[in-house]
């Protein structure tokens, strides 16, 4: 009875710590070097002359108008590694 209360427990931290998110945005600022719509994947040039590859989602807010902003000063605002918006600085 013991081990199953045990196998219990542990299962259901484990679920629950798996859907836990930790909720560090990063913000980027630069120049976006270039989208691919396709693979939904923009370059930004950081200030420090550091290129980071981020992703966007369907959520990403300003996502629609990315392609607009090629070669434009940006502002990224991201979570390992996915936009969740992404605007002019």
């Amino acid at each position: 009875m013991k081990k199953i209360c045990s196998l219990l427990a542990i299962a259901a931290l484990s679920a629950g710590s798996a859907f836990a998110g930790c909720g560090k945005i990063d913000t980027t600022e630069g120049t976006l070097k270039s989208f691919d719509a396709e693979t939904k994947v923009a370059m930004v040039e950081t200030k420090s002359g550091e290129s980071k590859r981020l992703t966007l989602t369907p959520d990403t807010k300003g996502g629609k108008k990315a392609d607009k902003l090629v070669g434009k000063a940006v502002k990224v605002l991201s979570s390992h590694g996915k936009v969740t918006e992404i605007d002019k600085a």
